[in-house]
């Protein structure tokens, strides 16, 4: 059994369309949306409805974690607008994209920059959308964990760390735990271009050492101190930066 792994898309369906190549199932970890492009400010968005320069402010901004200065310019640009329409129209049009990429079967679920409330319009049969639920492949046992955990980006779907530590109990004992964010480990959640930590999640450690699956795999942080390490008998994969590399992570057995 083959199965590839990607996390973070940001819009990327180019390389999407070919991530199942040779595998028997494709493993999808969210953030499909691109909403701004840290790399290249002039795709995203943000950028088609702003312009690059708005574009290249707000980066700066937000890089020097002056998060309050950055939302102050981003409701003046947004003054006179219907943000919540513009922005689910342009989400609409990145999913309609993605989801007909995917390949039978997928099995998905959601990152904090996703708009879950849309995902049922776009996944066709052959797609499975996994929260807090589990499925088996070939004898071994898949949970999935969806979203990422509050902070001062307020990126469309952080949840509690209540909420989320539910969706990880419901899982139980499973052989490889799926989710968009890292358990917060500070090689895991570490970013070492903008260098800063991103939100890793104390449930899913909990649930790893406790649980002791196989893997533990997840995305979210896109340049990460480590990629991988061990916690007890689970090897901790950090699938990649989608949208840059454009190659899915193999799992085999």
């Amino acid at each position: 059994m083959r199965v590839h792994v990607v996390s973070d898309v940001h819009g990327n369906t180019r390389d999407l369309a070919r991530a199942g190549e040779g595998a028997d199932a494709l493993i999808c970890l969210g953030d499909l949306v691109l909403f701004l492009d840290y790399a290249d400010h002039s795709r995203g968005i943000f950028p088609d409805l702003f312009g690059v320069e708005n574009a290249d402010r707000i980066v700066a901004l937000r890089t020097a974690r002056r998060f309050e200065e950055a939302r102050a310019f981003g409701r003046q640009l947004w003054a006179g607008l219907d943000r919540e329409a513009a922005i689910v129209s342009a989400v609409r049009k990145q999913y309609a994209e993605m989801f007909a990429a995917f390949p039978t079967p997928t099995y998905a679920t959601y990152g904090n920059v996703d708009i879950p409330a849309l995902w049922p319009e776009y996944a066709r049969p052959g797609t499975t959308v996994l929260d807090g639920d589990r499925v088996e492949l070939d004898g071994r046992v898949f949970g999935f964990v969806g979203g990422g955990l509050r902070t001062p980006m307020r990126t469309p779907f952080e949840i509690s760390d209540e909420e989320y530590a539910a969706k990880v109990e419901a899982l139980g004992e499973v052989d490889v735990l799926c989710s968009h964010i890292p358990p917060d480990v500070p090689e895991l959640t570490y970013d070492v271009i903008p260098r800063r930590f991103e939100r890793g999640s104390r449930a899913l450690l909990d649930a790893i050492r406790r649980t002791r699956p196989r893997y533990a795999l997840f995305g979210h942080v896109h340049q990460p101190l480590a990629q991988r390490m061990r916690i007890g008998a689970t090897e901790c994969v950090n699938v990649g930066h989608f949208a840059a590399t454009g190659r899915p992570w193999a799992l085999e057995w």
